[in-house]
């Protein structure tokens, strides 16, 4: 459902293609789902690094022209929806560097959870940031680094980093990526065969970006795992050893494409997985299930196989509002909603309604959605919502509103059915979630739903300050 979380960022890098910024281009218009706000792409030709970026949607900003500036056979590419930092072009990525070891980017997806200390300390000893974004620090640790080679610093910084990433760097003549030792956001490794005995490598945060470059998934960057591309081929080395895994399972509930692998396991399998373990938790008798668009529909798929009830997509979504629209000086009520669906009325009248969603945070939209349902002669409106109530902020990367925000963290069932106005109201339980990503070995993280976290939040304050400007 829109509105609620701002999704995280998508990260992709190619390594040995003499096409590497297009490819770039295509993996990030592939990943455009984790970020609408602002995209960057770097290339290296082997003797410079080339950059831009800009605000605003992929295909708009890299048009054949753009593209053509950024020559060479790797780069690396971003697309960014704010979690930490301010709304402006300064925070774009990929950042890019001069420093002792060369010209060097990096582009990051995550949340460094002591990134304020880290500042703190950098600009103590004379650092001087341009960007509000945590992802500054981690270039920062590399470039004052004592390391001789840039593989040592990265280690080195690395170390130093709590929190959630994946990260891919760019230098004059290879790439590295690396991925927090918890593995909480996914980063996946690929390749492509070029015409005569060439291999090109391909990273990124989704391989449903390798669907559309023909390119092979073969692993993930392990937790803990830092990984080179270069004219040497790839080199895998453990800069940390793995701690307990903590995958963010919100990538399987919303974040990701239904048609990505993530984690190593299908989300579309995951999503219908939820929806059926949903209808046998929470079943109601109605006439029609019906998704929210487009993070319900596999669940509601799911949901509808198991009641055998018939599925219907009763809510039109329109794909292409913008970013900024022109509302009517008289108000019309819930524009902003009625701006992005529309209701089949002839599908909901005198019907008994499943709504099926993914999750519930303010209950602001879900109480739109559902006056909207009934508004086009709905007789009954059931939400059953695809995971359990949320009721902890995320500081890993998912920009989550604070506890003050989350409905579901100062209300009971009851009293959020009878905000949203719905007929009836039911979530998953935690052990139909962890049932349905198949986690039998612990590998999830679930703080959102439960305020258990898996790391030490060393500066608290720093974190809920910081959602706090961005709320």
């Amino acid at each position: 459902m829109f509105d609620k979380f701002h999704d995280e960022c998508g990260v992709v890098a190619i390594y040995g293609h003499p096409e590497a910024s297009n490819l770039a281009y295509l993996g990030l218009y592939a990943l455009q789902h984790r970020g609408q706000e602002s995209a960057g792409i770097c290339s290296s030709d082997g003797r410079q690094i080339y950059c831009h970026k800009a605000m605003g949607h992929v295909a708009d900003i890299f048009t054949p022209e753009v593209l053509g500036r950024l020559p060479g056979d790797h780069a690396i590419g971003h697309t960014r929806y704010s979690t930490a930092g301010d709304t402006v072009l300064l925070n774009a990525q990929p950042f890019s560097v001069a420093c002792n070891k060369g010209r060097i980017a990096v582009a990051h997806n995550g949340n460094i959870t002591n990134a304020g200390e880290l500042r703190r300390e950098l600009e103590r000893e004379g650092s001087i940031f341009q960007a509000s974004s945590d992802t500054e620090v981690i270039l920062h640790l590399v470039a004052r680094s004592r390391e001789r080679t840039l593989a040592g610093a990265l280690r080195e910084a690395l170390l130093q980093l709590e929190g959630a990433f994946s990260l891919v760097f760019l230098a004059e003549d290879r790439i590295l990526v690396a991925r927090d030792p918890h593995g909480f956001r996914p980063l996946a490794f690929g390749q492509m065969e070029l015409s005569g005995d060439g291999i090109c490598y391909v990273f990124a945060s989704e391989t449903c970006a390798f669907d559309l470059l023909n390119a092979v998934y073969l692993d993930d960057v392990e937790p803990g795992e830092m990984m080179i591309a270069s004219a040497q081929g790839i080199e895998r080395e453990r800069y940390a050893p793995a701690r307990e895994s903590a995958h963010c399972v919100f990538e399987h509930v919303y974040f990701s494409r239904p048609d990505s692998i993530v984690f190593g396991r299908p989300v579309e399998e995951s999503r219908e997985m939820l929806g059926r373990l949903l209808a046998r938790e929470q079943p109601v008798d109605a006439d029609v299930v019906v998704p929210v668009p487009d993070s319900g529909v596999a669940a509601a798929i799911g949901y509808a196989a198991e009641a055998g009830l018939p599925f219907r997509q009763a809510l039109i979504r329109n794909h292409y509002v913008g970013r900024t629209f022109i509302e009517p000086s008289q108000a019309i009520r819930d524009f902003g909603v009625k701006l992005k669906l529309n209701p089949v009325r002839h599908l909901l009248e005198g019907k008994r309604v499943v709504l099926v969603d993914d999750s519930i945070v303010r209950g602001t939209t879900s109480r739109k959605i559902v006056r909207m349902v009934r508004g086009a002669g709905a007789r009954e409106v059931h939400l059953r919502i695809s995971c359990p109530p949320t009721i902890s902020p995320c500081f890993y990367g998912v920009d989550t509103p604070c506890v003050a925000e989350l409905i579901a963290a100062n209300n009971t069932v009851e009293e959020i059915r009878r905000f949203v106005e719905a007929d009836s109201l039911g979530y998953l339980s935690l052990t139909g979630l962890r049932e349905a990503v198949a986690d039998h070995n612990h590998r999830y993280c679930y703080a959102c739903y439960t305020g258990n976290y898996p790391t030490e939040l060393v500066n608290i304050e720093d974190l809920m300050a910081a959602k706090d400007r961005r709320g």
